[in-house]
This record gives structure tokens, C-alpha cells and sequence, in this order.
């Protein structure tokens, strides 16, 4: 890279270098927060000491310790990104801008998915230079996973993930105008997981004023874990480290060994008397709150903040046909998920079969798994926002089923990504494992989606009605 390429911003920890080409500048892997390291691992994020001379902010730094996912016959590395990149540094986040200027652009800031066990911004989905082409500031970041991130342990705070990402917002707050942004426009959006912390941040008080629009992706407002519920996992994490568990008696072990301890934990029964498992088995992490993030809302920024939520009309089909088990799915494999994620399972069941008498039991299955991970605590969330909120909660549903995996895939979990981000025409989400299948995508879904959340960043309305209780504008996207 020639240096006439590259590019220099001063922020109060120290100046990083980064890179200009015809799309903006990037600016890769800044600091916000030092790196976690021993009984660190369970603190809240401290500061960042900060650097001498010039960093270089030209390439991708390391990433949050993660274990290796396979999505059995569909490549998810667009999703995942590498993994674990070892490094000093993780707690990062990457700035996308068409310039470090004083422009005062909106800013978007991005929170990855990944269960709260994997992810980073390296991942190729989140190219941030659409964003950049039309005058946004985009950021990504990086939070603590696993059993650094979301164990609940005695003695440290609760959802030291969750803390990251305040720390991030605080960050651009008091630093992104040095890279041509608004801190005082800011968009706050997510996917999957990532979505499902962006509504506990709508609930949460320190998160006020640092954030002034949020986008959910195939979120949820009750996806949090009871006390009791992650109290189970903690017991089962410490039994399997021969640890206590404590943060002096986890302070000692590498994150290798809480990596490789990971899936031990799958299959922990979380159903108690007056809760189900809010993530259906899939992750033996989430949030741990009190109350669900849709029944607190009150208490944080949501009334002061605009909303922009949705889901994927078959967000279910992931977690079952890349695995090849969506069409040897039978009737006690769709009880089984229905016990999982309802009090009341063969009622349930019942209802669902009314209301799809010709579905297969694959389909059942998908149904019952996306409604019960995304679904109903999206519609929880968007219709608390919609009581309390003047600024507007927006809704939609994004139908364009991916031909990938023989035409099985369809709208399932994370098709909308390559949309949103307006790059769902890249050879490598092609081909018969693609996240997009084979076949092209829709003219034009891309361009409306991107300019949707480009337009609700900018100034609230992502370009339909607001949703009004008790019948509501839903916006429908690839169908």
C-alpha cells in the first residue's frame, strides 16, 4: 500500500493510520477498551492505556476467543468470519467513513450475531462500503463471547458483553466526529444475537443518549436467560473445568480450555416452572436479566429512540436443513422443540397444525424453532416500543428464500444480511452452498433494503408507516 493511500486521524488514546481508496477510508481494529486477560476475563471493560506514535489501523487485528462453527453442508464463513485471531487487542472496533472530515454524517454502529459464542467485524458480510458510498459512517465492532462474555458468575457483573458494547458507544460518543460522524445521530443496529443486545441497550439506563436509532435483525426481546435458568449453566461450566465457580476460580484457566469446554455445555435442560428456554438449546449463553428487555423498556433510552425490527418468514429452516435433518424431521422431533420453547407443548402444537394443515414436519419444525427464537419476542418488543415510543417503530418481514442446499434454504436466519449491507451480488455468496444459492437475486431487493436503513438512519423513517397497536403496518421485503 502506497503511503499516498493511506491516511492519518489523531483520537485522544493516540493517531492510527488507516486506508483511502475510492470507497472512503477505513480504519481497522482501534481500541476501545483494553484487553480482558485472567480475573480481567469477568470485569467490567476498563480503559484503554492508549499508544505512542502512529497505529497501524490498516489491516484486521485479532478477534474475541470463539470455538469453530460448521454449519454442516452451507458456508457460513461470510457469517463467522476466521474465528479466533489471536492478538493483543480485541476489544476493537473498525470505522467505515467516506471521509475523516467534520461532515457530521449519521453513524451506524454494528453488533454482530453468533449465538454470543462467535463472531467479529472481520466477517465479510459486514463490508461496510455501500454504507460509505451513501454518506454514513459505518462501525463494527468486536464484545466478549462465551463464558468470558455472558457466564454468570458470582462476584462479577452480569453481561460483560453487553458492557462492551456500551463501552463502544461511549467511545464513538466522545470520538467518532474525529472521523466525519454525528454523535449526536447514531443508529444502533444488530442481528441475531447482536439484535437481541441492541433491545436490552433500549432497556438499559447507561445506554441513554448514546444512541439515538435502533435497527433488530432477527433479535429478540425475550431472549434473555432468568438468574435460575444461567445459574444452571454455571454449575454445569465449573463442573466440566473442575473449577469453582468464582472469578478467582476461573481467573487461572486459558480461554483454550473454555473453548474446548464449550460443547459440553449443548443440551442443558433451562425449562423451569415459570420459563422456557428462550433459545431452544442452541446456545448455552445469552443475556441474564431479571426482567425481559420488551417488559423493561421504561427504564432505558427506548422512548426516545425509533425502531426499526423485523424477521425472516422461515428464520427456522437454518438450524435444520444445512444439517439435513429438515426432511427426516418427524412428529416427536417437532413435540420436541414445542417442549423446549412452550409451557404448554401439545398445545402448541396444535394450534400450529391448525394454522398450517399441509405443512411437512420439517416445516412445523422451522416454524415452531423461529417463532420461538425470533418471532414472538420481536412482536413482544415492537409492541411495547410502539406504547411508550413517539419516535416511530417500524416493522417488517423479509420473505426472498435463498436457493441454496437444493432450493431448501429459503428466507431462513441471516439471508437478509447480504441485503441490508447491498452485496447480495457477490460471486462468493453464490453457488450451490452460498448463503444465496445458485440462482440471482431479485433486481432491486437489495437497493430497497439498503436505502430503507440508509433513510432511517438519517432521519427516523425507514420509508413506510409507523406500527400502531392494535393493528399495525408491517413492511414486506422479497415477497
Amino acid at each position: 500500500m502506497s503511503q499516498n493511500n493511506t491516511t492519518v486521524v489523531r483520537t485522544r488514546y493516540g493517531a492510527v493510520c488507516g486506508i483511502r481508496d475510492h470507497s472512503g477510508e477505513r480504519y481497522r481494529a482501534i481500541p476501545y477498551a483494553a484487553t480482558p486477560t485472567g480475573a480481567g476475563r469477568f470485569a467490567p471493560p476498563a480503559p484503554h492505556p492508549g499508544w505512542d506514535g502512529v497505529r497501524d489501523a490498516t489491516g484486521h487485528g485479532a478477534t474475541a476467543p470463539q470455538p469453530v462453527r460448521d454449519f454442516g453442508a452451507l458456508d457460513m464463513r461470510p457469517y463467522f468470519g476466521p474465528g479466533w485471531v489471536r492478538g493483543a487487542d480485541y476489544l476493537t472496533l473498525d470505522v467505515h467513513t467516506p471521509a475523516a472530515d467534520d461532515a457530521a454524517r449519521p453513524v451506524m454502529i454494528f453488533v454482530h450475531g453468533g449465538g454470543f459464542v462467535t463472531g467479529s467485524s472481520q466477517a465479510a458480510l459486514y463490508d461496510g462500503r455501500a454504507f460509505t458510498r451513501d454518506g454514513v459512517v459505518l462501525v463494527t465492532l468486536n464484545y466478549r463471547l462465551g463464558i468470558a462474555g455472558f457466564l454468570d458468575i458470582p462476584g462479577a457483573p452480569r453481561n460483560r458483553g453487553l458492557l462492551d458494547v456500551l463501552a463502544a458507544l461511549r467511545w464513538v460518543r466522545d470520538s467518532i466526529s474525529t472521523f466525519g460522524g454525528d454523535p449526536g445521530n447514531v443508529t444502533l443496529f444488530g442481528q441475531s444475537a447482536g439484535a437481541t443486545l441492541v433491545g436490552a441497550l433500549l432497556a438499559t439506563p447507561e445506554a441513554t443518549g448514546l444512541f439515538h436509532r435502533a435497527v433488530m435483525q432477527s433479535g429478540s426481546g425475550t431472549g434473555a436467560f432468568t438468574p435460575e435458568q444461567a445459574a444452571r449453566v454455571t454449575h454445569a461450566a465449573a463442573v466440566r473445568l473442575s473449577a469453582q465457580p468464582t472469578v478467582d476460580g476461573l481467573a487461572g484457566i486459558p480461554d483454550e480450555q473454555f473453548i474446548a469446554v464449550l460443547p459440553t455445555l449443548a443440551g442443558i435442560d433451562l425449562r423451569t416452572a415459570t420459563a422456557t428456554d428462550p433459545l431452544v438449546g442452541l446456545s448455552p449463553f445469552s443475556l441474564v436479566l431479571d426482567r425481559q428487555p420488551a417488559d423493561a423498556l421504561a427504564h432505558g433510552p427506548a422512548a426516545d429512540v425509533a425502531l426499526l425490527i423485523g424477521t425472516n418468514t422461515e428464520e427456522g429452516n437454518l438450524y435444520l436443513v444445512p444439517q439435513r435433518i429438515f426432511e427426516t424431521s418427524g412428529h416427536a422431533d417437532v413435540v420436541a422443540v414445542a417442549a423446549q420453547s412452550h409451557l404448554a407443548p401439545e398445545t402448541a402444537v396444535r394450534a400450529l397444525v391448525t394454522r398450517l394443515p399441509a405443512a411437512t414436519h420439517g416445516e412445523l419444525r422451522s416454524a415452531l424453532l423461529g417463532e420461538a427464537l425470533f418471532g414472538a419476542g420481536s412482536a413482544l418488543i415492537a409492541r411495547a416500543h410502539s406504547l411508550i415510543s413517539a419516535r416511530g417503530t417500524y416493522v417488517y418481514r423479509f420473505g426472498f428464500r435463498s436457493t441454496a442446499l437444493g432450493g431448501k434454504l429459503g428466507a431462513a436466519h441471516t439471508v437478509e444480511l447480504p441485503f441490508v449491507f447491498d452485496i447480495a451480488d457477490s460471486p462468493w455468496l453464490h453457488g450451490t452452498t452460498g448463503l444465496l444459492g445458485p440462482d440471482a437475486v431479485p433486481n432491486g431487493l437489495a437497493d430497497e433494503m439498503h436505502r430503507s436503513w440508509i433513510s432511517f438512519a438519517r432521519n427516523g423513517s425507514p420509508g413506510w408507516n409507523a406500527h400502531r397497536e392494535p393493528t399495525g403496518v408491517i413492511k414486506h421485503f422479497g415477497y
